[in-house]
């Protein structure tokens, strides 16, 4: 049986915007379903229905290509964090690898047959991870404590922590929905789950110290903080673990762990070089929004330079309140003003115009007292009338004047607020422009988090 929503098509996120629902009010419904991974309770992100595993085994299947999302936010979490004049940005390729994972992986395909538990035997000690061919039970026992060995070799950590994407190790399989559920039902799976969890704490010199997930320094932190500040491709490594983790059934087990390198990085000042990557990536593993925003209030505290957080909320909506009460009155006085200085100079033309058409009435007049047999362009008329109509004409001119004049200033009236106020450089005055333009947006919608 082929996937289910195989016709379903999913529209990619377009922006960092589009992937990331951190700060989307709290009143509205928060969806509940508990996805395949687990996760369950509100606040989580939509999860993709569990999908029967595609039956096409009997024939070879090559591995698929690495997601190119993670594969890019990979590149630039990889990468040297560590400069401090530059502001941080917001990574497009982390976020849209994140949004999918927390939103279960849309247009997700199992495409291995139903009998193919690779991660599940080989936490069950049937089969040893590849290329190196080590069984589970001599990495939780001969490689515990190996630090360099641990730090070395680089196709372990996508068996110990499988996910359903491809890695760099394409030995690895990748999870199936299908898999997930049995591998949370088996407990000889689920114990060496949690001890391989515990050995590469260690490795980065913290302790799993209770059964909620609860961590904190293990005895050889100095050496370990001072290696992971220095060993940027861990960062890597936490990101795959905290997903796992997410995976296998225990979500709850991320935001003890990202609160307490959040404290060492920004508090303790010990694994400085970590905090981009716990800010753009480790967080965003957490698919309970209220939890992300907890952890992202708490580093927003301690974060330095201030000035260069950049995952609050949306200034629009942190600064709405204050806007609504400093927006100024309407610039109608200047409108007015220039309304009546515009008419005085309507005025200046109409006299001019009057007193042209009465120098062509006195020459029309000479005209007709030389030759009185010829005809005029216009009808022949009384001196009273000839002398009546140029001041109608005045008086006509300038009453259509004054009542086209305001049809012709209100026609763009975002001209005149132009030009009666000041360009705003700042983000915030241009915010605050538009809501002077649309007084309907007032309304202030602070987001509290749920405790």
């Amino acid at each position: 049986m082929g996937n289910l929503l195989g016709g379903v098509s999913f529209r990619e996120p377009t922006t960092v915007e589009d992937c990331d629902s951190t700060w989307q009010t709290d009143s509205e419904p928060e969806p509940e379903e508990p996805g395949p991974g687990g996760g369950e309770g509100p606040g989580q992100e939509p999860a993709q229905p569990a999908q029967p595993p595609e039956r096409a085994c009997g024939r070879p299947r090559a591995s698929p290509a690495p997601d190119e999302d993670a594969e890019a936010a990979g590149a630039e979490q990889g990468a040297d964090s560590t400069e401090a004049s530059a502001k941080p940005k917001r990574s497009f390729y982390a976020a849209r690898d994140l949004y999918k994972y927390r939103h279960q992986y849309p247009n997700f395909k199992d495409i291995r047959c139903q009998n193919d538990l690779s991660n599940l035997r080989f936490y069950k000690n049937k089969i040893p991870f590849k290329p190196d061919g080590v069984y589970i039970e001599e990495v939780l026992n001969k490689w515990k404590g190996d630090y360099e060995k641990l730090e070395h070799n680089h196709t372990y950590i996508q068996w110990l922590f499988p996910l359903r994407e491809q890695g760099l190790n394409f030995y690895a399989k990748e999870l199936t929905t299908y898999e997930i559920e049995e591998f949370k039902k088996t407990k000889e799976a689920i114990r060496r789950f949690l001890l391989a969890y515990k050995m590469m704490l260690e490795f980065f010199g913290i302790k799993l110290i209770d059964k909620t997930g609860n961590v904190a320094r293990a005895v050889n932190w100095q050496e370990r903080f001072q290696h992971l500040n220095e060993s940027q491709h861990n960062y890597l490594r936490i990101t795959r673990i905290l997903k796992s983790l997410g995976e296998l059934g225990y979500e709850s087990f991320k935001s003890p762990l990202v609160k307490f390198i959040l404290h060492e990085a920004l508090v303790e000042n010990t694994i400085p070089n970590i905090k981009q990557s716990a800010l753009e990536y480790f967080v965003y593993t957490i698919r309970d929004r209220r939890e992300r925003r907890k952890l992202l209030r708490f580093a927003q505290k301690h974060y330095t330079p201030s000035e260069n957080f950049i995952w609050g909320p949306p200034r629009k909506q942190e600064s709405e309140g204050s806007k609504a009460q400093k927006m100024p009155a309407p610039p109608t006085s200047g409108h007015n003003s220039q309304t009546s200085m515009h008419k005085k100079s309507k005025d200046s033309k109409n006299s001019s115009s009057a007193a042209h058409v009465n120098s062509k009435t006195a020459e029309e007049k000479k005209v007709a007292s030389r030759e009185p047999g010829e005809e005029t362009d216009g009808p022949s008329a009384e001196p009273s009338s000839e002398a009546a109509r140029p001041r109608n004409l005045e008086k006509d001119g300038h009453g259509e004047n004054s009542n086209s004049q305001p049809e012709k200033t209100m026609t763009n009236p975002t001209e005149k607020n132009e030009s009666a106020s000041p360009p705003e450089k700042d983000e915030e005055g241009e915010n605050h422009h538009k809501d002077c333009e649309n007084p309907g947006n007032t309304g202030s919608q602070d987001d509290v988090p749920s405790q």
